[in-house]
């Protein structure tokens, strides 16, 4: 436990990371440039609460479907949850028709939202071919009007695509151009290809050819996964944050010690908090779900917890989830 909060504090008390500061997009100041990717089944309200209170400067809603919302279907909103304690609300955008996108984005659905985020960057085969997600790519004119569209809603439009479809063809600096003629306030580049999926060495050339190519805000997104990382990914390519993804759900923490904000706090605290704020706004099926990956992500390198897995995944109550919980990590 002793060595697991030295880890904690290291670098956040000693101020080895120089590059977090606040960062403009549009009319709204970031308290800090490290920021959390929005992720399907774990970026809800809970955990935006908990990487705002580590330090994270923006936090985007899970994919939401501006071709559901249209239908007010119900698993989609439920992706909208939020409250007046999230002082930054930012929602991502899912979608390929310009008309579909400006409706939603001046919707009473996403009225308490500041920013819209625009997701040109989802690589799944079936986005891909509906024309959806990083297939705007291949269609600036599209991309364009959707920015255009979205931006007619007086809210900060971002958004977050690729270096390109193809890892032999990448063209991230004409894209990063298009976006910002069309009126994005800034771009967040996943420094890989679509064909390469999730996997490989981010290319960071290529976010550093954007960030000369733009005025806008670029942020630095893709295999990051200690201080060390977003060091030389902002070293690497001049950007002006760096966005968490998977890394984030496995440790928390990093947001401290990006930011330099002090917690105290435990891995068995924040989880058991997480359980209290989840139960407050969603039902008992979802808290159980969202609370189990989340902390089956935090269980990873923690010497001795394997054993307890098959019994957090089949705790059918809060209460049982709870008593897991307290063997893991307490």
């Amino acid at each position: 436990m002793e060595a697991e909060n030295r880890m904690k504090r290291g670098l956040a008390e000693s101020g080895n990371y120089s590059g977090n500061r606040q960062i403009r997009i549009g009319n709204i100041l970031l308290p800090s440039n490290v920021l959390m990717a929005p992720l399907a089944g774990y970026t809800c309200y809970p955990f935006r609460m908990l990487a705002y209170e580590l330090g994270a400067g923006l936090c985007f809603t899970e994919m939401c479907s501006a071709n559901a919302l249209k239908y007010e279907d119900r698993a989609t909103k439920r992706l909208l949850v939020t409250s007046k304690d999230e002082k930054i609300k930012a929602v991502q955008l899912l979608g390929g028709n310009p008309a579909v996108m400006e409706r939603m984005a001046g919707s009473e659905l996403l009225k308490e939202f500041d920013i819209i985020d625009i997701n040109m960057g989802c690589p799944v085969p079936n986005v891909f071919k509906s024309g959806e997600g990083s297939a705007l790519m291949l269609d600036a004119k599209r991309a364009s009007a959707i920015i255009r569209g979205c931006k007619k809603s007086g809210k900060v439009v971002t958004v977050k695509c690729r270096t390109g479809i193809k890892e032999d063809d990448m063209f991230t600096a004409e894209f990063a151009r298009v976006c910002e003629a069309a009126g994005a306030d800034m771009i967040t580049i996943h420094g890989r290809s679509r064909s390469m999926m999730y996997d490989g060495k981010p290319y960071v050339s290529e976010i550093a050819l954007a960030k000369d190519a733009v005025s806008i805000p670029v942020i630095a997104n893709g295999g990051i996964f200690s201080v060390e990382d977003g060091e030389r990914m902002l070293e690497q390519t001049g950007a002006d944050g760096i966005m968490l993804a998977r890394y984030g759900l496995e440790y928390p923490f990093i947001f401290s010690q990006l930011t330099g904000k002090t917690c105290e706090k435990t891995p068995f605290q924040l989880l058991m908090e997480q359980i209290e704020l989840t139960d407050r706004y969603y039902d008992e099926t979802f808290t159980l779900n969202y609370i189990k990956k989340l902390a089956s992500y935090m269980m990873k390198k923690r010497k001795g917890t394997k054993k307890y897995k098959e019994r957090l995944f089949k705790s059918g109550s809060l209460e049982e989830l709870r008593e897991v919980i307290e063997m893991i990590f307490s």
